[in-house]
Order: C-alpha cells, then structure tokens, then sequence
C-alpha cells in the first residue's frame, strides 16, 4: 500500500513534472509587512485621485480628458500583467517586485510635478506599468511563502489591505486635496514604497536559478501583447464615452484589436519562451479558472461603479456614506475568503466555488426586490446588508480558485498562471463598464423619452447628467426629481440584473468547463489539490482508497 502512486484523472491535462518550490525565506513577518505594504499603493492609486479631480482640472485643465487618468492607470495595469508574470518565471520574484516598486514611485514622483493634463496623465501610465508588476507580483510571492493551510490567512490579509485602501482612498484624497495640495496624493507613496523597498531587499531570499542563464524573453510577443491589448481596453473604456460605439474611431480600434489579436498568436506560437505560452488555455483548471474570473469582473461592476450612484441619486447619501454602504462588501469579503480553507478542505476547490458564486447569484437578483426607498438616507441598510452578503459569498469564490491554480503548476509557472487570472478579471471589469454602462444609459434614456410632459423639458439625458441633477435639485420640481430618482433605481436595478447573469455565467463555466477532479499539486501539496477523486476527499485519503 505505502508504494502505490496517486492515480491522475484524464480530466485535465496537469503541470509538467513535478518541481519542488524554492524555500522560504526564515523570516516571512518582514515580507509580508512588504507585500502588504505594495497591495496598499497599488489599491491606493486606483481610487484615491477621484475626489481630488475638481482641484487637479482647476490647476491643470484637460476637463474633457481627465478621465484618462483612470483609464490610463487601467490600461498599463492590465496589459502588462502577463509580461510581469513571464518575467517573474524567468528570473525569479524578486527582480521583478522591486522593478515595480521603483517604477511606481518614479511615476508618482512624475505625477507629483506634471504641469498639464497631458504630462499626468502619461505620467499615470507610468504609475500603472509599475502597477502591474505590485499586483502579479505580490501575490505569486504570497503563494510561494505560505504552504497551503496558510495560504488563506495571507491572501485574506491582502485582500483586507485591498479592500481598506480602496474605501479609504476617496477620503485620503479628498483630505489632502482640501486642505493641502492634490500634489501630495503622490507624494505620499514615496516613504510607503521606500519601506517596502528597504524590506524586500533585506528580507526576501531567492535561490539562485539555472535557468536564467538559458532563458529568452519574447519581447517581440511582449510589445504584441501591449499593442493588441491597449487597443481593445481603449475601445472598451472610451466606446460610448468619448464617441458612439459604431463611430470611426471605436470600429478602428476593435479591427486594430483583432489584428493584433491575430499577430500576437502568431508571434507566440513561434516564440521559444512565449510571453503567454498555450499551456495557459490548454489546462482546463486555469482555463476554467480564468474565464470564470473574467465573469467576476463583469459582476463586480454592479457594485463597485453603480452603487454609489444608487446611493447619492436615489436614497440621497452624501459620498461618504454612500461609500460606507459598498464597504460592507470590502468587510466581509476577506474575513469570508480567511475562512474558505475549512470549506475547501472538505468539499474541494471547485464546489467551494460553486457554493460561493450560486448565493452571489441570488443576492445579486435580491437587489431588484428591494422596495423604492425614495430619499431616504434610512433605507440604506438594505443595500448594505445586500452588500455584506455579497462580500461573504465572494470570499468563498474567488480565493479557492485563485489557490487552485497556483496549486497545480510548479514554481516555475506560478507567475504566469496568476497573472493571467488577474488579466482576464481586469478584461472582464472592462468589459463589464462598458456593457453595462450602456444598460444604464439606455434604461435611463426609455425612461425619460416616456417621462410625462409637465416634467420633460430640461431632465438630463444620461446617467452623469442625472446624477449632477439630483445633487444640485434646486433648478428641479419635486416631482421631477422623484421620477429621476424612479429612473436612476431602474437603471441600477437592471445592472444588478446582469450582474446576477455574469455570476450564472461563471457557475457554468465551473459546472461544464472545469474539471470535476483536480490533478495533485506539484510542490508536494496533494490536498492542495483540492481532491483528486471525488472533491470532497483529501489527498491522504484518495490514497487510501487507491491502495484498497
């Protein structure tokens, strides 16, 4: 019995040959500290400039283009994730981390003295390549410090750092824009990231590879992947916004898109160490895994974009408040994600996925049952306890995926496996703002073409025009006002809607596309393989029975 071998399913392709994972370095506490410290500057800048957007376009002006500084950001976070990741393979975590560091400070040193809308904005792009490699970075080293059973304490641990620094951005910028100067909403990353320096530096211990001496980077499929990519997210963002879906410029990007697409294949197929190589989509656990995390992404829209909305224009919050409702979510979240192990243990990876995605489903569909609250500030508890479950049913979703993956490669493909987890939920939030934006907007734009007529001249007619309105209701009568707030929770309400289809979307992609029994881990984690025979076993015990 003690000699027979674990049985491999047919169900999933699997990792190479096993490979050990580098040891650890002794002292994990100072790394940590450091990951931590990299999650809180890269959520930080992801937020924290959008109260500060008044005082920046006053000293610089760039009105009609200040939404690049979100955009821009985005676009360079998730184009550049799978290149960090291949890098990270190749010549180890380290290298790569502080690369990122510097370069976001170096940005945010560049922002802190732009001059112009325009020097901002390509500094931000700047701040966001060094983003990239904070976001891939940080949590392929979390998953090389900490063995399986504790691997859910530290991706709790940035996730609650996540979730704290995107709700307190606002506020920080906010402050610091009031009553100092919007300059220093950069320059405080630099003491943050000169200590995440100083402890990765002195505390982060790789081992030395052989492989760095023999390995190519395929820059050539590198700048494909920047080309084909930063087209599509620009197409995506700027469609409906910046001109019509159908216009030139948006139907130049998509074909400019799908040639690059096409040229990115080509090139990687040909590659020797391709940036994205085909094992990626080839394995069905992080195929699955990617695809139904690019759902996330279009779920998590609801929430993060449209709630506060919900809360200003319908029940007539203030924007503190209003973010205080979405951060019920950011509580439960982690403390739900902390706790997924004792799921997972016993039931598996992907059940526990299942579980956590199929009551996100129902308490997406239960926010078009909440009665019109009209503007009362009282009623916000309602969406707030809707948020709170949300968060406990995405802790059990999202986290057991991410851990599978990075399970079921070996050490030398960690890297690459998460970044392009990370880059298909980043697509997916993409595609999301979009989509649903213009259900937003289309629902609004039914509503008040049928607005009765006494109200009619001078209503907005999209979801911004509407929301100013409602903040500043002195030029509107209170039955315009009303039918606004009845339009806007209609509008949300069908967002909340497709939301709910994005979580079906996923719980079919886990129930037909993922694979039902998971291969065991390469690093020697055979229960980190969530079961390999029926998924509520471990690996100990499919021993056992494999044996008998």
């Amino acid at each position: 019995m003690g000699g027979t071998a674990r049985r491999r399913t047919g169900s999933d392709t699997g990792p190479p040959t096993p490979e050990a994972a580098p040891s650890p370095p002794v002292r994990r506490g100072p790394v940590a500290a450091a990951l931590m410290l990299g999650m809180a500057l890269a959520a930080l800048d992801s937020t924290i400039i959008s109260t500060a957007i008044p005082q920046i376009v006053g000293d610089l002006g760039g009105f009609s283009v200040f939404s690049w500084l979100f955009s821009g950001y985005l676009l360079a976070v998730t184009v550049s994730l799978p290149v960090y990741g291949k890098l990270s393979d190749t010549f180890g975590r380290k290298p790569v981390l502080l690369f990122g560091i510097v370069l976001f400070l170096l940005g945010s040193l560049l922002c802190a003295g732009a001059w112009d809308m325009a020097s901002l904005i390509a500094f931000r792009v700047v701040q966001g390549l060094g983003g990239g490699a904070l976001q891939g970075t940080v949590q392929v080293i979390a998953a090389d410090l900490y063995p399986l059973k504790e691997r859910p304490k530290i991706q709790a641990r940035l996730s609650s750092v996540w979730a704290l620094s995107s709700v307190a951005g606002p506020a920080i910028g906010g402050l610091l824009a009031g009553y100092a100067d919007w300059r220093w909403i950069f320059l405080i990353n630099l003491p943050v990231g000169a200590v995440a320096l100083l402890l990765i530096v002195r505390h982060l211990h790789e081992p030395a590879r052989e492989a760095v001496a023999t390995s190519r980077v395929d820059w050539a499929g590198a700048l494909a992947i920047f080309a084909s990519g930063g087209l599509l997210l620009t197409a995506l963002v700027q469609g409906g916004v910046a001109w019509a879906w159908l216009s030139a410029p948006s139907l130049a990007l998509f074909a400019g898109s799908a040639v690059g697409m096409a040229g990115t294949v080509w090139i990687e197929r040909r590659a020797a160490e391709p940036i994205i190589p085909g094992w990626v989509w080839r394995r069905r656990t992080i195929s699955a895994v990617n695809l139904a995390l690019g759902a996330l992404g279009l779920l998590m829209i609801a929430p993060t974009v449209f709630l506060p909305t919900y809360g200003q224009s319908v029940l007539g919050l203030g924007p503190i408040a209003a973010g205080f409702v979405l951060s019920a979510m950011t509580l439960s979240w982690p403390i739900s994600a902390a706790l997924s192990s004792r799921v997972y243990n016993r039931i598996g990876f992907r059940r526990c996925a299942i579980t956590g995605v199929s009551i996100a489903a129902l308490v997406l569909l239960a926010f078009p049952l909440l009665p019109y609250p009209g503007a009362d500030p009282g009623a916000a508890w309602q969406p707030a306890l809707i948020m709170l479950l949300l968060g406990a049913a995405l802790g059990l979703f999202q986290l057991p995926l991410i851990i599978w993956v990075q399970s079921s490669v070996r050490w030398a493909e960690r890297g690459t496996a998460t970044a392009s987890i990370l880059f298909c939920r980043l697509v997916g939030q993409c595609v999301g703002a979009a989509v649903f934006g213009a259900v937003a907007n289309a629902t609004l734009t039914g509503r008040l073409e049928v607005a009765p007529s006494a109200i009619r001249p001078g209503l907005p007619d999209d979801l911004d025009s509407v929301s100013r309105a409602l903040e500043h209701p002195g030029t509107l009568t209170d039955q315009a006002a009303d039918y606004l707030r009845r339009a806007v929770d209609t509008a949300v309400e069908h967002v909340y809607v497709g939301s709910a289809g994005a979580a079906v979307l996923a719980l079919l992609i886990l129930l037909f596309l993922a694979p039902r029994r998971a291969p065991a881990g390469p690093d020697g984690e055979q229960g980190a393989a969530g079961a390999a025979g029926p998924e509520g076993a471990t690996g100990a015990d499919e021993q056992a029975r494999t044996a008998g």
